[in-house]
């Protein structure tokens, strides 16, 4: 951890432990905050959330100067790999070759062998940053992953070589057994299983670069682009992935997750009073154990909520005057609610009547299908008239959530007055 890392941590924890004695001064008192307490806290939270940011963005430009740094030691001499245009995209010098117009107008980039998705996350080396390849692939990826909510929790995800439809088994009832009386026959019980299907819908984004850029071997042009791309594409994708409906798009997890807590009435689809019983952090430990104990202890468990919730949650105590939010101590790492994580994903409703604005769950249950790699294309004659060079980055994907017994659930904001 670099020292800009530290001090920021310890910034971030400074400006927590201010917040929190705001809060702790007025519900001692049991009283709301002030006019001018309010306005502190609200200031004191968009530091946080500033410095979030700040933070996760330092180690990102960390990670990115590292990578880049180790890819330009391979084009200054190391051995060269045997991927290429129809290869694994793990050549530096010929995806280098690629980009400058110096092969087709195709690159199909590929990982070397079979890659577990969920160790690509570049959120911290703890977890998965030091495991990240730093080849074009594993680097487009991981700007991917960290753009996606979904991807970064752990969602399962099938890499097929083609986009035929795929018929996935999805469970929605188990088994269910009790006591039999002797010499009494055994009731038969038999899980339920449905099937859903997992095509593969065009995603695409049009990046342009001058040609300066593409001829001078000093710029990270493969860090440029990757991130460009992942994020991209990322956005698009993970947009679907949590609210998608199924009609020309992937199915969202929210489309298919069991109702978990329903809000109480009359405080516009919010999360009440913390003072009164039932409500506030109640909501929360409710929704928490809904959730049965072999989807909680997955390592794919998580919260997901957009940044405006997050703000919300963040004051909430339980009934004994903690905060049911942890902030971690460890730059990088999710924030926790109830030990499990936390990420922020900005297509989760916010909070409001009827809307279901929290998300938690085992993640895991949640499959994306991906055909193929991710296509690039090159085109000199797009934008001529401006020397600029266009690419083309495609990929097809699709998701829905295939175990419908609960294994992730959602908040609903309740009904208005």
């Amino acid at each position: 951890m670099s020292e800009v890392v530290k001090s920021l941590q310890e910034r971030r924890l400074r400006v927590w432990e201010q917040a929190k004695a705001l809060a702790d001064a007025a519900a001692e008192e049991n009283r709301t905050f002030s006019g001018e307490e309010e306005s502190s806290w609200q200031s004191l939270n968009a530091e946080l959330d500033a410095l979030d940011k700040r933070i996760k963005a330092v180690i990102d430009g960390e990670q990115r100067a590292k990578d880049a740094e180790d890819a330009m030691s391979k084009l200054r001499g190391e051995p060269r790999g045997k991927g290429g245009p129809e290869g694994t995209g793990g050549d530096n010098e010929e995806l280098r070759k690629f980009l400058r117009g110096e092969g087709g107008r195709t690159f199909d980039v590929r990982p070397a062998g079979p890659v577990s998705f969920r160790d690509l996350s570049k959120l911290s080396a703890a977890a998965g940053g030091a495991t990240v390849p730093t080849d074009f692939y594993g680097q487009l990826v991981a700007h991917l992953i960290e753009t996606s909510a979904i991807m970064q929790a752990g969602a399962t995800v099938l890499n097929t070589a083609s986009g035929e439809t795929l018929q996935v088994p999805k469970t929605t009832a188990h088994s269910s057994a009790g006591i039999v009386t002797e010499a009494q026959p055994i009731d038969e019980s038999d899980p339920a299983f449905g099937q859903v299907s997992l095509g593969a819908y065009k995603y695409g984004t049009v990046i342009q670069v001058s040609r300066e850029l593409l001829t001078d071997a000093g710029v990270d042009l493969e860090g440029y682009l990757s991130m460009q791309a992942g994020r991209a594409l990322g956005n698009a994708f993970g947009a679907h992935a949590i609210t998608g409906d199924g009609s020309g798009k992937p199915r969202g997890i929210v489309t298919d997750a069991s109702a978990g807590v329903t809000g109480p009435a009359a405080v516009a689809g919010g999360f009440g009073s913390q003072s009164t019983a039932g409500q506030g952090a109640d909501l929360l430990i409710d929704l928490f154990h809904s959730v049965i104990s072999p989807y909680r202890m997955s390592s794919s468990c998580r919260w997901i909520m957009n940044d405006g919730t997050a703000g919300v949650i963040r004051k909430i105590k339980t009934t004994e005057g903690q905060y049911i939010w942890q902030p971690s101590v460890v730059a990088g790492t999710p924030d926790t609610i109830l030990g499990k994580p936390v990420l922020t994903d900005p297509n989760v409703a916010d909070v409001g009547v009827a809307a279901e604005s929290v998300i938690f769950g085992d993640i895991s249950q949640y499959f994306i299908r991906m055909a193929g790699g991710i296509r690039f294309e090159r085109s000199d004659e797009f934008a001529f008239n401006a020397d600029l060079v266009t690419f083309r980055a495609l990929m097809r994907a699709d998701a829905a959530l295939v175990d419908l017994t609960g294994a992730v659930k959602t908040f609903t904001g309740g009904a208005a007055a």
